[in-house]
């Protein structure tokens, strides 16, 4: 149940825009109750999931204005910006975890990430699947008027692309190793997702509200949160971040992710990272073979 439905008649999508609307101020306080009720329902065994971006750096001084000692643990993928992981070294008590595959491993094995989490999910197992009744909603939509579950008409093509697609990178990468110390440390995460990201966010706050405590147990205090009021926060109590917004970055997952680089006006991350960190480009576009992707998904990186 969506814990953050009210008493009235507002429905949960009504409810997260009203909340939108809301002043930084307001905002503010409605996180922080988010965040004591999940502190206090775990008896304090929880953390912050850090990535060293802007979104997790409001929310890690959100709980430890709250709570001083809250672990930060952050995911090194190897695929961070390097300028990221200079500013979670200065951070205090952030815990690392790294991943078991590499990221070379995980595309040889499972396929490139390209276009986006749920388009790569559905050309994966269109090419993997043994299941004829999935192939067909994946090629043809399943049986309502939405045509639901399709692979996009513009993105069938990738489904005999020379190279493997999928959408596993961030679970191997990025989830395995949150959940791997979750269980080990037995603490439950706060993380600093926001509605405004996705339409896939934008639902699970809809089903599940800032804390989940069935299913998939996290807490999302900011959801109703926008980039406008982090960077607010982030001047009005004058925090550090990293340089890597300073040098023209507006996303700091992982430098090599494709997912939605085409949705990109020029310069797009891979045309910036030429200029900015030539050795890395070099070798994700020639040694990894991204180069041969973005050019099949006509993408420029030049």
């Amino acid at each position: 149940m969506n814990k953050d439905i009210p008493t009235g008649c507002e429905s949960p999508g009504e409810l997260l825009k009203i909340r939108q609307s809301y002043s930084l101020k307001a905002k503010i306080y409605l996180t922080k109750e988010r965040i004591k009720e999940w502190y206090e329902h775990w008896n304090g065994n929880v953390y912050v999931s850090f990535s060293g971006g802007k979104d997790s750096t409001v929310l890690l001084h959100l709980v430890r204005s709250m709570y001083p000692d809250v672990l930060a643990v952050f995911s090194d993928t190897g695929l961070e910006y390097p300028e990221i992981k200079d500013f979670v070294r200065a951070i205090d008590n952030v815990t690392w975890v790294k991943p078991k595959l590499s990221y070379r491993q995980v595309i040889e094995k499972y396929g490139y990430p390209v276009v986006s989490k749920e388009n790569a999910q559905k050309i994966y197992e269109a090419r993997t699947t043994k299941s004829e009744k999935l192939l067909y909603k994946r090629l043809y939509g399943a049986n309502n008027k939405y045509k639901s579950g399709k692979i996009p008409n513009k993105w069938q093509y990738l489904i005999n692309a020379p190279f493997e697609i999928s959408h596993k990178c961030c679970h191997y990468l990025k989830k395995e190793p949150m959940l791997r110390y979750e269980k080990q440390e037995k603490r439950k995460p706060y993380i600093g997702l926001m509605t405004q990201d996705s339409q896939a966010r934008r639902q699970q706050y809809i089903r599940n509200g800032c804390n989940s405590f069935d299913g998939k147990i996290q807490s999302i205090p900011m959801a109703f949160w926008t980039e406008e009021n982090i960077w607010e926060y982030i001047k009005l109590h004058q925090l550090s971040y990293s340089k890597i917004y300073d040098m023209g970055a507006d996303r700091t997952g992982c430098m090599w992710c494709m997912f939605g680089v085409h949705l990109e006006k020029e310069p797009n991350r891979f045309q910036r990272m030429k200029t900015t960190h030539p050795k890395i480009w070099n070798y994700c576009i020639n040694n990894l073979g991204l180069g041969d992707v973005l050019d099949y998904i006509n993408v420029k990186y030049e």
